[in-house]
């Protein structure tokens, strides 16, 4: 076993490169800041293409961990993981193993989670190789599956969202639009059926949607995101893959309001102006999608459900804010969240401490 550790100016504080010969374990674990405690983020695995791709989207991804974190108030950086491989190929105990190992050669400033390609079960089996991982089934004392309260802290950003912008909360009559019904789309449905929003769905998976259609009937479905975009919405849900919102969907979107639970919405730099622009509230990706960073963040204190559900409802207030201070300034609200998150980073990074992840986990 080796490890690596890759330079580059990205801002990142270490990213390490992880192989494993007999186990066939090609991981790359990125570490973008510590300012406000061990840098937390989840594990994905993914069959890259290369594994200039696999970098690329760890730096990424645990660089928008930081800002989720620092957002939500939790003491705790930002971090990403990804295994490079086809999980439903690749995944093997002695594989997942080597990775927990990996993960606890770095005594602590990095923790582990649930991502794409990654679930519960393979939390548990990680753990028993270090114990810096959360995410984990309530019979070896974690959370469980993070995806509930991730679709909880997307409806609360959505209501802060309605009633910023029209002045109530309500998503009663409202239509809404749901891009990818997986683990977290399909329970956000449920959240926006039980306020009697009404609801279209699309998603490249016919499961996906023949499992949300046989538990609600009356959803709509259409066949791809260009027609769900287009067909007369209030509210559009990302919560698929990054990049959603680009110069062509923005150019077509009829809602109002965008606010889902997938990463890196934006395509690139500037999109934020034309959704602005436009006259289209964004409730930026990393504040409403941070309820499962939240949930795995209470394992650390011994988990709570009831505790973490209150942490994750103050995203609703959050998100009020960080409107508030985006229209007080004349910037976008994915530049004034920014602004929020950076000032905690560099606060906490002056004062120079943070707790030992090992401390956390006694607690």
């Amino acid at each position: 076993m080796t490890r690596g550790v890759f330079e580059r100016q990205t801002g990142h504080e270490q990213v390490i490169f992880c192989n494993d010969a007999e186990s066939g374990l090609k991981a790359i674990i990125g570490i973008y800041s510590t300012a406000l405690g061990p840098a937390l983020g989840g594990t994905r695995f993914y069959p890259y293409s290369s594994e200039e791709d696999a970098l690329t989207d760890v730096l990424n991804l645990s660089k928008g961990m930081a800002y989720k974190n620092a957002l939500a108030g939790l003491p705790l950086g930002g971090g990403k993981a990804v295994i490079i491989g086809d999980p439903q190929l690749h995944k093997t105990e002695t594989l997942l193993r080597a990775y927990g190992r990996f993960v606890e050669s770095l005594g602590g400033r990095y923790i582990t989670a649930c991502d794409v390609g990654t679930y519960v079960t393979d939390m548990d089996t990680i753990g028993e190789q270090t114990q810096f991982v959360t995410g984990r089934s309530p019979q070896h004392g974690g959370s469980g599956d993070s995806s509930v309260m991730t679709s909880y802290g997307v409806y609360q950003g959505m209501r802060a969202s309605a009633e910023y912008l029209w002045g109530n909360a309500s998503l009663a009559g409202r239509r809404v639009g749901v891009a990818g019904v997986g683990k977290v789309g399909r329970l956000l449905v449920d959240y926006l059926l039980h306020e009697k929003a009404t609801v279209t769905i699309t998603d490249v998976s016919p499961v996906a949607v023949d499992r949300v259609k046989q538990a609600h009937p009356e959803v709509s479905v259409v066949d791809d995101t260009e027609a769900l975009i287009t067909s007369g919405l209030d509210i559009y849900a990302p919560c698929a893959l990054g990049g959603a919102l680009n110069d062509d969907t923005v150019a077509v979107l009829t809602a109002k309001i965008v606010c889902g639970a997938a990463n890196n919405q934006l395509a690139h730099a500037g999109i934020e102006d034309v959704l602005a622009a436009r006259g289209i509230l964004y409730a930026p990706d990393y504040l409403v999608n941070a309820g499962g960073v939240v949930m795995v963040e209470d394992e650390l204190h011994g988990f709570d459900f009831d505790r973490a559900k209150r942490k994750v409802g103050t995203i609703f207030h959050t998100t009020k804010e960080v409107f508030t201070l985006a229209a007080a300034e004349g910037v976008p609200a994915a530049i004034a969240a920014d602004q929020i998150a950076e000032r905690r980073m560099m606060h906490a990074a002056g004062a120079g401490y943070w707790p030992r992840a090992a401390e956390l986990a006694a607690h």
